[in-house]
Parts: C-alpha cells; sequence; structure tokens
C-alpha cells in the first residue's frame, strides 16, 4: 500500500520542449480558451520554466526567443488579438452583472492595460445600479430578500457583498434602499 503511495508521487518526465511543440501547446491552449498575447505567453513561459526545472542542461533563453516568434506570428495571423479578447471579456462580465472595478481588473491579471479596458467600457452601453441589482437577484440579497425584517437584518452584510463586488458605496446604497413594489 505504502509503496503504491510512492510511485503515485513520481512525476513521469516531461516532454522535451521544442519550437513545434510550443506551437502546438499554444495552438491546443487558443482551440479551447480565447487569450490575450500576455496571458498566453504567460502559460507557454510556465511550461518551459517546468520543463527547464526537471531538464537543468536546457538553455531557456532558445525557448524565450521561440516565444517571442510564436507570439508575433499569432499576433499577424489574427489567433491572439488583445482589443477581442477585452471586449468579449467585458460584455461577458457586463452580461454576468459585474463591476467596472471587477472587469478592470481581471483584465488587468490578463494583461490588458488599463487604458485599452477604459476605451473598450467606454463604448459599451451599460448601467452599474442594473448589474447591482443583476448581482442582488442573483445572490437573493437586498430587495430580492424574503420579508423586511430579514431584510434589515442583513443589510450590512449585503452591502459588503455589494462593495466587495466592486460597487461604489453610492451605487450599494440605492440598491438597498430600492423597493420591488
Amino acid at each position: 500500500m505504502l509503496e503504491e503511495a510512492e510511485k503515485r508521487k513520481v512525476k513521469k518526465p516531461l516532454k522535451k520542449i521544442t519550437k513545434q511543440r510550443l506551437k502546438n501547446i499554444a495552438l491546443y491552449y487558443l482551440k479551447r480558451f480565447e487569450s490575450s498575447e500576455a496571458n498566453l505567453r504567460r502559460v507557454l513561459l510556465k511550461r518551459i520554466n517546468d520543463y527547464a526545472y526537471q531538464n537543468p542542461e536546457f538553455v531557456k533563453a532558445d525557448a524565450y526567443e521561440w516565444v517571442d516568434e510564436l507570439l508575433d506570428d499569432f499576433k499577424r495571423f489574427k489567433y491572439i488579438d488583445d482589443i477581442r479578447f477585452a471586449e468579449l471579456k467585458i460584455r461577458d462580465y457586463l452580461a454576468a452583472g459585474k463591476a467596472e472595478r471587477y472587469i478592470k481588473g481581471k483584465l488587468a491579471e490578463k494583461g490588458i492595460s488599463e487604458v485599452l479596458a477604459d476605451q473598450i467600457l467606454a463604448q459599451q452601453e451599460f448601467s452599474p445600479f442594473e448589474n447591482a441589482m443583476r448581482l442582488a437577484k442573483k445572490k437573493h440579497i437586498g430587495p430580492y430578500r424574503i420579508d423586511e425584517e430579514q431584510r434589515r437584518e442583513y443589510r450590512q452584510k449585503d452591502m459588503g457583498t455589494l462593495i466587495r463586488a466592486g460597487f461604489d458605496y453610492d451605487v450599494a446604497v440605492e440598491v438597498l434602499n430600492t423597493s420591488l413594489d
């Protein structure tokens, strides 16, 4: 039994990293997910670093050059496009009722500049109040609570939920003061 556990812990060696293998990894990733340039770079560099950790004689500098070449090719072929990626993500987040601050944070994690995010958000028609109401409905808070007594009892908790979701204090207060009658 103990021997079986030790066998499971042993990781099998990673396949050798070549330029073609990196391209295949990137294409497979892009087949499953829309990605920004910075995010795809992060995925590929992680694979390179994992392989280099197992094989200390591996020269990472060459592989880093391959990543730069691949990303340039992918941009030229429009496989990756930061503007398209940001537009898709913003549209999805707004449909889900996310706050502007939340959206900008998520895009920054994926390597989208704040300037680009601001430009695309400015083109979108959305209301922070409507997004906050959508979140309140989804979480059954504020005006969507069962009765008035529960609403008063959980007001601070509901306020915290809305503020942690990225909505401004004024928007949170407006949502909590809204009546569905």
